[in-house]
């Protein structure tokens, strides 16, 4: 088993982090090009301790090597279940993910949390479980364990610039929305 761990700090509060993780996958994210679908499968707000669970589905174009995907038979998808948690009282959004597709060949668990450093930043924390499932080949294992370190590394950097970018476009449209309504209610007092 090899660990991919990751931090980052976003110049964000959380209610704008928490609000735009729902957008992460948008046409805003121009480095998420892969994801091609999202689909909610659940959502449920639990009534005692207000904790918004979500059940997604989320659909990639496959990143295998080609030569690879003809040997294992694959399909030009590949697909990610998720579990996300929102607890508003502890401030905290924690999702839970685990592949679908290759599940017999390969176990990747990643954890990633969204927690509030103070009022206008928020901590992001990653965290990859990769276990090849391929008996006691302990190279190929290595192998393709490490190969899936690297590509987490290379797709954390991705994932962050494209958050960035969802971020700042949602702090915009919150920004404009707010400007319209505070001028809709300048134009009814007027009228009044």
């Amino acid at each position: 088993m090899k660990v991919f761990s990751n931090t980052h700090t976003f110049n964000y509060s959380w209610e704008e982090v928490s609000t735009a993780n729902w957008r992460k996958y948008c046409p805003w994210n121009d480095k998420s090009t892969h994801v091609i679908a999202v689909d909610t499968l659940a959502r449920e707000v639990d009534p005692a301790t207000g904790i918004l669970r979500t059940e997604r589905l989320i659909t990639c174009k496959q990143s295998a090597p080609d030569w690879l995907k003809s040997m294992m038979g694959c399909m030009e998808t590949s697909q990610v279940f998720e579990t996300s948690y929102v607890d508003p009282a502890a401030k905290t959004v924690t999702m839970v993910s685990q592949n679908i597709t290759w599940s017999n060949l390969v176990n990747v668990q990643e954890t990633v949390v969204y927690k509030p450093l103070d009022a206008h930043r928020t901590q992001f924390e990653q965290d990859a479980r990769i276990t090849a499932l391929c008996g006691g080949w302990q190279r190929i294992k290595n192998s393709i364990e490490d190969s899936l370190v690297t590509r987490f590394r290379e797709n954390a950097v991705k994932g962050k610039e494209g958050f960035e970018c969802v971020l700042a476009m949602s702090r915009r449209v919150f920004a404009e929305e707010r400007e319209k309504e505070r001028q809709r209610g300048e134009g009814q007092m007027m009228a009044a």
